[in-house]
């Protein structure tokens, strides 16, 4: 159990410091060439679990979707996005109908490269969008310590206290206490950062926000592992020692940095 959390904290150390040093000195052009880069890992993974093996053009059609949906947030407008994404649905269905011979005859596999695209590039891609708002990086480094303050919280209070089972049938190692650990710990934590980080935003909102924003993360944690469940695996893949996949560090990201974006622009203002 020590070298797993050892291994388990190497590995989350290396890559918060990469990700700092991407956020804090890259350009936005940068960024969203990294979160292009993440996107497509994420999809692989994604195209891995759901899919399994064969589904060539899915798959190839998920990667290139992924790479280029946030590279079109980062130059163009919301109206640019919005036509983009129509494009890759249409796009998905016509590739579909090309290649249908009645041994593969399955219209589900048009909903799981849609819902795959929806769901990693398009969520991911609003850091991008956080990102070119005002004080842009701090809004980014608030979605990170929103998430994984609670996140190390959680996974001490669960371990030494944790006695109710959460969703055991999703997510067999979560419990209330740790869920519990997680809500307060990222509320002290956003709270603190916010202090020094946004004097001119009321405290009040940043609490709301990060008390919504954790159960938000949360809920986006579990509906990861739902999709991990319902094919019979515990982890995204083995590319983060110790953390599993990609997908299994950016659950309850995809779900807070869209919630903190929209939190942002119609309540803080």
């Amino acid at each position: 159990m020590s070298n797993t959390f050892l291994t388990r904290w190497l590995t989350g150390l290396i890559f918060a410091a990469v990700i700092f040093g991407i956020i804090v000195f890259a350009s936005p052009l940068a960024l969203a060439a990294v979160i292009a880069l993440i996107a497509a890992g994420g999809i692989w993974e994604y195209n891995n679990i759901v899919f399994g093996k064969g589904f060539f053009i899915e798959k190839i059609e998920g990667t290139i979707f992924a790479i280029v949906i946030p590279l079109v947030i980062c130059f163009g407008s919301t109206q640019l996005a919005l036509a983009v994404l129509a494009f890759c649905i249409l796009t998905t269905f016509i590739m579909f109908l090309g290649s249908v011979k009645e041994a593969n005859f399955d219209v589900m596999t048009v909903a799981k490269v849609i819902f795959g695209l929806m769901y990693i590039p398009f969520l991911l891609s609003h850091f991008i969008l956080l990102r070119n708002l005002d004080q842009g990086v701090l809004w980014v480094l608030f979605v990170l310590v929103l998430a994984f303050a609670g996140d190390i919280t959680a996974l001490y209070i669960g371990k030494y206290f944790g006695k109710h089972k959460l969703i055991p049938l999703i997510s067999p190692g979560k419990t209330v206490e740790g869920t519990v650990g997680l809500v307060l710990g990222s509320t002290v934590a956003c709270l603190i950062f916010s202090y020094y980080g946004f004097p001119g935003v009321s405290l009040v909102k940043v609490g709301i926000l990060a008390f919504i924003g954790s159960i938000i993360g949360q809920l986006g944690d579990l509906s990861e592992s739902a999709i991990k469940r319902n094919y019979g695996l515990k982890d995204a893949s083995s590319l983060l020692p110790g953390h599993g996949g990609l997908m299994d560090r950016l659950d309850c990201l995809l779900f807070i940095a869209p919630f903190v974006y929209y939190y942002r622009i119609y309540v803080i203002g």
